[in-house]
């Protein structure tokens, strides 16, 4: 049994958090996922940035950092143009989830995170990378609904899903 907790994410985190996001690009990769997370993204700058809008968060196992995930307000600026759906309740705040990582050998990482956010919010919207199927297999097993496409600011395609809890 571990005693694992989440926490917002502070400075002296930060070479644990990038530690943790080099392990998720290599099972981004090893799964067959090669065009998300390139070019030194998710950089320390994000990560601080999400710090700065107080969503960043750790997943702390036995005192070690094991996992990250950003947890922030809407709105999402990306989020208010979807394609070939629609959201499933669009006029209500909601929270967006983003940069989820974790290592290899640490499992339910994902389940904790969102047993936090459904705590804190009953409207969540989170996003993925077609490639990475990981990801995609987590949020339909945790009961989110595809909802169509979105762009990121750089162009690039995300499929976007929302789960409301009543």
């Amino acid at each position: 049994m571990t005693n694992r907790i989440i926490r917002k994410a502070i400075a002296t985190d930060l070479a644990d958090i990038m530690k943790v996001m080099d392990a998720a690009k290599m099972i981004m990769r090893q799964s067959g996922n090669w065009h998300q997370w390139v070019d030194g993204y998710p950089s320390e700058e994000v990560i601080a940035v999400d710090m700065e809008r107080d969503g960043a968060f750790v997943v702390v196992d036995d005192g070690k950092v094991v996992g990250y995930f950003a947890y922030l307000p809407s709105p999402e600026p990306t989020y208010h143009r979807i394609f070939g759906g629609q959201w499933l309740e669009d006029t209500l705040p909601y929270h967006v989830v983003h940069r989820i990582a974790s290592y290899a050998d640490v499992h339910g990482v994902f389940s904790d995170i969102m047993r936090f956010c459904f705590l804190h919010d009953t409207n969540i919207r989170i996003d993925t990378h077609q490639d990475n199927k990981i990801m995609q297999h987590n949020i339909l097993k945790h009961g989110f609904s595809y909802c169509g496409i979105i762009y990121l600011l750089s162009g690039d395609e995300r499929l976007a899903y929302q789960k409301i809890i009543k």
